[in-house]
């Protein structure tokens, strides 16, 4: 676990986290608009969000060590594209590369592989990979901007694919075991897989799409949805700071406790946390900093929910598959809200934005308790009650 771990976190820190420091020194150096290359990651999750299914589908089949080696790979590839281009073009392209790296290389196909291989005893795994998770951009952003300062931003991309094909890839080939010979408990057959019940699937798709969504803008328009404060952008800066630790809290509690529920109940207190730490913000009696707490610990939790809910639900035996399916929607949901939210704001300001967010964290809670009453009800498609 602990090499599939570093793994997730040098492939997080080399693609999604990496423009976030990367960018302006992108912009300053070629010209290219700001916006360009941010758009960079936008192409990556749209890209990723189409081939996940089919990605999933082949997780289902061999099993995930052949994935998450070529999803390394396809990372490293995409930013040797990026420090060679010469044109925003041939940048953008990079990022196609990337983001087929991403949907085989990130958190829904290392859960898809941990469930082929562990069925359904895969939850606590799962728990424990999101915690090393937790750590990417607090590892892998200041070893960016160190090696920025030092290498420039194409020796950083550079240096960050020699990671993924010197650490991560041989990493994922000697510690991800092989495809068991015989499934485990309660997987099934590969080829045998059962059909996931339409319902069910929809609202988990629903749930995790729609927080998907609201962390995509909160991630990237964080400081414009804060608004004027005090203190200016360090202490936006700083309030932004107590989201990592809160996630990272949130799943040590979940590890020690969520293990003798059903993980719909922890899909639950995600969101409604993340609803509170929303309602919060904008009501003005919650302070920001306890807002963000509350925030940040549902989005901690809900990695894992995200993750254990399809397993609990449908079962070990299409569960890769289903990860796949579920990552689609997401994923082009994380690429198109923030722009869509960036008209907003700079439309209407920052208020508007935040009660849509709360609205879509509404629908969240109200699609999560739809499928908790069935959980309750021992309507879990045929799948694993824990």
């Amino acid at each position: 676990m602990a090499g599939l771990g570093v793994g997730q976190i040098l492939a997080w820190g080399s693609s999604f986290y990496l423009p976030a420091v990367l960018a302006a020194p992108v912009a300053a150096d070629t010209g290219w608009p700001l916006t360009a290359v941010v758009a960079g990651l936008s192409v990556a999750l749209v890209v990723g969000g189409l081939a996940s299914p089919r990605l999933g589908r082949a997780i289902q089949r061999r099993g995930g060590r052949p994935v998450l080696a070529a999803g390394s790979a396809g990372i490293a590839a995409g930013l040797v594209i990026l420090a060679a281009a010469p044109n925003l073009p041939v940048f953008l392209a990079g990022w196609v590369v990337i983001g087929l790296g991403m949907a085989a290389g990130l958190y829904d196909a290392a859960f898809a592989c941990l469930g082929r291989l562990y069925g359904a005893r895969a939850r606590t795994a799962i728990t424990a990979l999101t915690l090393f998770g937790g750590f990417a951009s607090t590892l892998c952003w200041p070893l960016a901007a160190w090696a920025e300062a030092r290498l420039g931003w194409r020796g950083t991309c550079l240096a960050f694919a020699a990671a993924q094909v010197l650490i991560v890839v041989p990493l994922y080939l000697l510690v991800v075991p092989p495809v068991p010979a015989e499934a485990p408990a309660g997987a099934g057959a590969a080829g045998a897989a059962p059909v996931p019940d339409r319902r069910l699937l929809l609202l988990t798709g629903g749930a995790v799409t729609l927080t998907g969504a609201v962390t995509a803008v909160v991630s990237v328009h964080f400081i414009a949805l804060l608004g004027p404060r005090e203190g200016g952008l360090a202490a936006a800066v700083a309030l932004g700071a107590l989201i990592g630790p809160a996630q990272v809290a949130a799943r040590v509690v979940e590890l020690g406790l969520g293990r003798h529920r059903h993980p719909i109940w922890t899909m639950a207190a995600a969101a409604g946390l993340i609803l509170a730490g929303l309602a919060g913000l904008m009501s003005g009696f919650v302070t920001a900093a306890a807002a963000l707490i509350l925030y940040g610990g549902g989005v901690g939790i809900f990695s894992i929910a995200r993750g254990t809910v399809p397993l609990a639900l449908f079962g070990p035996g299409s569960y890769a598959s289903v990860m796949g399916g579920l990552a689609r929607p997401m994923m082009l949901a994380g690429a198109l809200a923030p722009t869509v939210a960036a008209a907003g704001l700079e439309i209407l300001g920052p208020r508007p934005i935040l009660w849509g967010l709360a609205a879509a964290a509404a629908a969240t809670v109200i699609f999560v308790a739809i499928l908790a009453r069935e959980v309750a009800r021992g309507r879990t498609g045929g799948a694993v009650r824990t």
